[in-house]
Protein backbone atom coordinates (compact mmCIF):
# COMPACT_ATOMS: atom_id res chain seq x y z
CA UNK A 1 0.00 0.00 0.00
CA UNK A 2 1.00 3.30 -0.41
CA UNK A 3 2.65 5.31 1.97
CA UNK A 4 -0.30 7.19 4.20
CA UNK A 5 -3.17 5.25 3.18
CA UNK A 6 -5.19 3.64 5.80
CA UNK A 7 -6.89 -0.21 5.10
CA UNK A 8 -8.03 -2.97 7.04
CA UNK A 9 -9.88 -6.35 5.93
CA UNK A 10 -11.76 -6.60 9.20
CA UNK A 11 -15.43 -6.56 9.68
CA UNK A 12 -17.06 -3.56 11.86
CA UNK A 13 -17.65 -6.74 14.53
CA UNK A 14 -14.63 -8.05 14.29
CA UNK A 15 -13.01 -4.77 14.80
CA UNK A 16 -15.36 -3.85 17.64
CA UNK A 17 -14.68 -7.51 19.60
CA UNK A 18 -10.75 -6.52 19.24
CA UNK A 19 -11.18 -3.45 20.97
CA UNK A 20 -13.01 -4.54 23.60
CA UNK A 21 -10.67 -7.32 24.50
CA UNK A 22 -7.84 -4.87 24.49
CA UNK A 23 -10.19 -3.04 26.99
CA UNK A 24 -11.78 -0.59 24.62
CA UNK A 25 -15.33 -1.37 24.37
CA UNK A 26 -17.09 -0.11 20.96
CA UNK A 27 -20.51 -0.94 19.57
CA UNK A 28 -20.27 -1.57 15.55
CA UNK A 29 -21.92 1.32 15.39
CA UNK A 30 -19.75 3.60 16.88
CA UNK A 31 -16.74 1.79 14.94
CA UNK A 32 -18.79 2.87 11.24
CA UNK A 33 -18.89 6.19 13.00
CA UNK A 34 -14.84 6.11 13.43
CA UNK A 35 -14.42 4.58 10.21
CA UNK A 36 -15.95 7.31 8.01
CA UNK A 37 -14.30 9.77 10.08
CA UNK A 38 -11.16 8.92 9.06
CA UNK A 39 -12.36 8.07 5.37
CA UNK A 40 -12.22 4.94 5.21
CA UNK A 41 -14.87 3.30 3.22
CA UNK A 42 -15.95 -0.03 1.25
CA UNK A 43 -14.44 -1.41 -1.43
CA UNK A 44 -14.22 -4.43 -3.77
CA UNK A 45 -12.76 -5.69 -6.88
CA UNK A 46 -14.00 -4.95 -10.43
CA UNK A 47 -13.44 -6.14 -13.99
CA UNK A 48 -12.43 -2.88 -15.60
CA UNK A 49 -8.72 -3.36 -16.86
CA UNK A 50 -8.21 -4.35 -20.43
CA UNK A 51 -5.70 -7.48 -20.90
CA UNK A 52 -4.96 -5.65 -24.86
CA UNK A 53 -6.07 -3.23 -26.67
CA UNK A 54 -6.63 -4.09 -30.97
CA UNK A 55 -5.38 -1.24 -32.87
CA UNK A 56 -8.77 -1.48 -35.44
CA UNK A 57 -10.86 -1.41 -32.11
CA UNK A 58 -12.76 1.86 -32.65
CA UNK A 59 -12.91 1.40 -36.34
CA UNK A 60 -14.74 -1.87 -35.42
CA UNK A 61 -16.87 -0.33 -33.20
CA UNK A 62 -18.14 2.31 -36.02
CA UNK A 63 -18.41 -0.42 -38.65
CA UNK A 64 -20.93 -1.94 -36.28
CA UNK A 65 -22.58 1.13 -35.22
CA UNK A 66 -23.20 1.95 -39.03
CA UNK A 67 -24.29 -1.86 -39.17
CA UNK A 68 -26.79 -1.99 -36.67
CA UNK A 69 -28.28 1.77 -37.43
CA UNK A 70 -29.32 0.23 -41.17
CA UNK A 71 -30.80 -2.85 -39.16
CA UNK A 72 -32.74 -0.95 -37.09
CA UNK A 73 -33.77 1.55 -39.15
CA UNK A 74 -35.60 -0.88 -41.42
CA UNK A 75 -36.69 -2.40 -38.69
CA UNK A 76 -35.07 -5.75 -38.38
CA UNK A 77 -34.48 -7.82 -35.33
CA UNK A 78 -30.81 -6.59 -33.53
CA UNK A 79 -29.85 -8.88 -30.91
CA UNK A 80 -26.67 -8.79 -28.78
CA UNK A 81 -26.20 -12.42 -27.03
CA UNK A 82 -23.44 -13.75 -24.60
CA UNK A 83 -22.76 -16.58 -22.34
CA UNK A 84 -22.73 -14.86 -18.57
CA UNK A 85 -21.05 -16.57 -15.29
CA UNK A 86 -21.63 -20.49 -15.12
CA UNK A 87 -23.07 -21.35 -11.84
CA UNK A 88 -22.72 -25.27 -9.98
CA UNK A 89 -26.05 -26.86 -9.28
CA UNK A 90 -26.48 -28.16 -5.71
CA UNK A 91 -26.28 -27.14 -1.98
CA UNK A 92 -23.31 -24.12 -2.79
CA UNK A 93 -22.92 -21.37 -0.82
CA UNK A 94 -23.94 -18.15 -3.24
CA UNK A 95 -23.57 -14.42 -2.26
CA UNK A 96 -26.67 -11.85 -1.20
CA UNK A 97 -28.92 -12.06 1.28
CA UNK A 98 -32.53 -12.97 1.82
CA UNK A 99 -35.87 -11.52 4.21
CA UNK A 100 -37.26 -14.21 5.49
CA UNK A 101 -38.86 -14.71 9.18
CA UNK A 102 -36.89 -17.68 9.31
CA UNK A 103 -33.66 -16.55 11.22
CA UNK A 104 -31.95 -19.89 11.10
CA UNK A 105 -28.99 -19.69 8.92
CA UNK A 106 -29.01 -22.06 5.68
CA UNK A 107 -26.10 -24.80 6.04
CA UNK A 108 -24.44 -25.06 2.62
CA UNK A 109 -21.33 -27.48 1.55
CA UNK A 110 -17.41 -26.22 2.51
CA UNK A 111 -15.97 -26.48 -0.97
CA UNK A 112 -17.77 -26.04 -3.99
CA UNK A 113 -16.66 -29.03 -5.58
CA UNK A 114 -17.94 -29.61 -8.94
CA UNK A 115 -18.42 -33.43 -7.99
CA UNK A 116 -20.41 -32.74 -5.31
CA UNK A 117 -23.23 -30.89 -7.25
CA UNK A 118 -25.95 -31.77 -9.50
CA UNK A 119 -24.38 -30.17 -12.50
CA UNK A 120 -23.57 -26.81 -14.09
CA UNK A 121 -25.88 -23.98 -15.26
CA UNK A 122 -24.63 -21.91 -18.06
CA UNK A 123 -27.12 -18.82 -18.57
CA UNK A 124 -27.28 -17.64 -22.18
CA UNK A 125 -28.82 -13.94 -22.67
CA UNK A 126 -30.10 -12.17 -25.54
CA UNK A 127 -30.88 -8.67 -25.46
CA UNK A 128 -33.42 -7.29 -27.87
CA UNK A 129 -32.11 -3.83 -28.86
CA UNK A 130 -35.04 -2.01 -30.32
CA UNK A 131 -37.25 -3.05 -27.61
CA UNK A 132 -34.63 -3.09 -24.98
CA UNK A 133 -35.76 -6.24 -23.87
CA UNK A 134 -33.47 -8.56 -21.92
CA UNK A 135 -34.36 -12.45 -22.22
CA UNK A 136 -31.98 -15.48 -20.74
CA UNK A 137 -31.71 -19.39 -21.14
CA UNK A 138 -30.80 -20.96 -18.42
CA UNK A 139 -29.15 -24.59 -19.76
CA UNK A 140 -27.74 -27.54 -18.07
CA UNK A 141 -26.13 -28.82 -21.25
CA UNK A 142 -22.75 -27.37 -22.42
CA UNK A 143 -21.87 -23.96 -23.96
CA UNK A 144 -21.57 -25.25 -28.17
CA UNK A 145 -22.19 -23.75 -30.97
CA UNK A 146 -25.51 -25.62 -31.34
CA UNK A 147 -26.59 -24.41 -28.15
CA UNK A 148 -26.34 -20.76 -28.71
CA UNK A 149 -28.20 -21.27 -31.74
CA UNK A 150 -31.01 -23.11 -30.01
CA UNK A 151 -31.40 -20.13 -27.79
CA UNK A 152 -31.44 -17.69 -30.65
CA UNK A 153 -34.33 -20.41 -32.60
CA UNK A 154 -35.65 -20.22 -29.05
CA UNK A 155 -36.32 -16.62 -28.82
CA UNK A 156 -37.64 -16.17 -32.14
CA UNK A 157 -40.13 -18.67 -31.82
CA UNK A 158 -41.46 -16.86 -28.51
CA UNK A 159 -40.93 -13.51 -29.57
CA UNK A 160 -38.73 -12.68 -32.61
CA UNK A 161 -41.43 -13.99 -34.82
CA UNK A 162 -44.32 -11.85 -33.27
CA UNK A 163 -42.13 -8.63 -32.80
CA UNK A 164 -40.87 -8.71 -36.40
CA UNK A 165 -43.51 -10.20 -38.59
CA UNK A 166 -41.54 -8.82 -41.31
CA UNK A 167 -38.38 -9.47 -40.89
CA UNK A 168 -36.43 -10.49 -43.75
CA UNK A 169 -32.72 -10.79 -41.33
CA UNK A 170 -31.23 -10.94 -38.33
CA UNK A 171 -28.33 -8.93 -37.04
CA UNK A 172 -26.23 -10.36 -33.69
CA UNK A 173 -23.91 -8.43 -31.74
CA UNK A 174 -21.54 -10.80 -29.94
CA UNK A 175 -17.86 -11.08 -28.97
CA UNK A 176 -15.42 -13.24 -30.60
CA UNK A 177 -15.02 -16.20 -27.54
CA UNK A 178 -16.84 -18.93 -26.95
CA UNK A 179 -19.58 -20.88 -28.28
CA UNK A 180 -20.03 -17.95 -31.12
CA UNK A 181 -16.44 -17.03 -31.94
CA UNK A 182 -15.38 -15.74 -34.96
CA UNK A 183 -12.89 -18.65 -35.72
CA UNK A 184 -15.07 -21.21 -35.28
CA UNK A 185 -16.45 -23.46 -38.10
CA UNK A 186 -18.86 -25.21 -36.00
CA UNK A 187 -20.78 -22.16 -35.33
CA UNK A 188 -20.76 -20.82 -39.21
CA UNK A 189 -22.45 -23.96 -39.66
CA UNK A 190 -24.37 -24.02 -36.93
CA UNK A 191 -25.32 -21.05 -37.64
CA UNK A 192 -26.33 -21.28 -41.73
CA UNK A 193 -28.31 -24.41 -40.14
CA UNK A 194 -30.34 -22.05 -38.16
CA UNK A 195 -30.81 -19.80 -41.18
CA UNK A 196 -32.23 -22.11 -43.65
CA UNK A 197 -34.41 -23.36 -40.77
CA UNK A 198 -36.15 -19.74 -39.58
CA UNK A 199 -36.06 -18.12 -43.04
CA UNK A 200 -33.78 -14.98 -42.43
CA UNK A 201 -30.01 -13.95 -43.57
CA UNK A 202 -27.91 -13.88 -40.38
CA UNK A 203 -25.53 -11.33 -40.00
CA UNK A 204 -22.69 -11.20 -37.78
CA UNK A 205 -20.74 -8.45 -36.30
CA UNK A 206 -18.18 -9.42 -33.61
CA UNK A 207 -16.57 -6.83 -31.32
CA UNK A 208 -12.86 -6.47 -31.87
CA UNK A 209 -10.51 -8.79 -29.23
CA UNK A 210 -10.82 -8.23 -25.55
CA UNK A 211 -14.11 -6.95 -25.82
CA UNK A 212 -17.04 -8.19 -24.68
Amino acid sequence: MRQGVLWTNLSRREISRRLASMGTPASRHVVRKLLKKHGLGTRKAGKKKSMGAHPDRNAQFENIGQIKAEYLAKGEPVLSIDTKKKELIGNFAREGQTHTQAQVQVQTFDHDFPSAGQGKLIPHGLYDLARNEGHMHLNTSTETSELCCACIAHWWSQHGCKHYPDAKGLLLLCDGGGSNASNRHVFKQALQDLADRLGLEIRIAHYPPYCS
